[in-house]
């Protein structure tokens, strides 16, 4: 049965619309920095609350089987609500430390009933083609996650509340839009009880394994790639002497990634998600190695060799979500996909204070070496021997 045409553009674009939450706070960092009187440390602080978060409702939507026992599409424009009003507590006259720590762990808290439970309601009316399905729907949240950058490089950024204002007003639009025209997939199973041991069952499914530590490698790197893209490029702008826009660039740099989210999915009807996956590590790995040097290529050379290591940390993670939802009964892989997510993003966090720790004792441009780590063990991971093909 195929699914009537505009399923798929929905969920794409409330994808986006609600996932731009993600990095509003980073993208107006500086102004939070003077609203709050805190320093450098405040990138870490406020990308790794939200991760922190998210964390947290992961464990609490995979733990009671939320995606799983309710409609997705309700609780998908629920938590989409509720992010947006976390989000919009940034705007608070008064803004300490811990208010604004709060404001963000709340937003990645209910980021945790959009993100996974949107590849949930994919999986639920794709069982063919999943993979291609899924590159669009994480090319959508990495364009989310670049819009803020857009927003606060172009005029409006002149007035950063405005930032805030239309990554909330975005995502209780892309909530409704799910909400009012996505049903329950025709492919959905929902589970009739709870089984608060399901989670740590699936560990002892061999694919799911694979499948799951490759991710894990893959988030060591890219959420703290993202997070100090924009001191990357500060740093190649104070080499150099090239007047790069900080926010503009970065915004371009993670927006290229949702380009090779497509592609790989496009890929991956040909290759399989595996092949896709590995080759996107072993490049990003590649790029984590050679970091150094590009700082100290011609402004042209060093965007272009960031904007290839944006595509390739970005490429295999739909095709993770993809080998994760085949290697595990239907009527659980809401819960398998909001578990990898959890235990991913909390690798995220670790590497994230780790280059924020880094970033005050070494030079930055050899900052992004620490990221190697990631690539080399999903390597080790996805080539382990494979006993399902997906």
């Amino acid at each position: 049965m195929k699914p009537r045409a505009h399923i798929l553009p929905v969920i794409i674009i409330s994808q986006f619309a609600c996932t731009s939450l993600w990095f509003a706070g980073n993208a107006i960092v500086d102004e939070l920095t003077l609203k709050t009187g805190l320093g450098s440390e405040i990138i870490g602080y406020v990308l790794s609350s939200v991760q922190f978060g998210f964390i947290i409702g992961t464990l609490v939507f995979g733990l009671f089987m939320i995606a799983d026992r309710f409609s997705p599409s309700r609780v998908f424009m629920i938590c989409s609500i509720l992010a947006a009003l976390c989000n919009f507590l940034l705007l608070a006259d008064t803004l300490s430390k811990w208010t604004l720590l709060f404001a963000r762990f709340g937003t990645g808290f209910f980021l945790a009933g959009i993100y996974p439970v949107g590849m949930k309601i994919a999986a639920d009316y794709y069982q063919k083609g999943l993979g291609k399905a899924l590159g669009y729907l994480v090319g959508a949240l990495v364009l989310g996650t670049a819009f803020p950058y857009f927003v606060s490089g172009t005029s409006l950024g002149s007035d950063f509340t405005l930032v805030i204002k239309i990554t909330s007003a975005l995502a209780v639009a892309g909530g409704l839009g799910l909400w009012l025209f996505v049903p329950n997939g025709p492919f959905r199973k929902p589970s009739a009880k709870l089984s608060l041991g399901a989670g740590p069952l699936l560990f002892k499914l061999h694919s799911f394994r694979q499948a799951a530590f490759g991710y894990f490698g893959h988030m060591w790197e890219l959420y703290a790639f993202w997070a100090f893209t924009p001191l990357a490029v500060q740093t190649y702008n104070e080499i150099s002497g090239s007047e790069l826009s900080v926010a503009l660039s970065t915004g371009i740099i993670i927006a290229l990634g949702g380009l090779s989210c497509v592609l790989g999915g496009l890929i991956s009807l040909r290759t399989g998600s595996r092949k896709v996956a590995i080759i996107s590590l072993i490049i990003s790995g590649l790029l984590c190695m050679l970091s150094p040097l590009l700082f100290s290529l011609p402004v042209q050379l060093f965007l272009l060799g960031w904007g290839l290591w944006g595509m390739a940390v970005t490429a295999d993670s739909p095709q993770f979500s993809n080998l994760v939802a085949a290697s595990v009964p239907p009527e659980l892989k809401g819960t398998a996909l909001t578990l990898v997510n959890c235990i991913g993003y909390a690798v995220s966090i670790f590497s994230i204070q780790l280059l924020s720790l880094l970033s005050e004792t070494i030079d930055v441009t050899y900052l992004f070496t620490a990221l190697a780590l990631g690539p080399a063990i999903g390597l080790i991971g996805l080539l382990g021997k494979t006993r399902t093909k997906a």
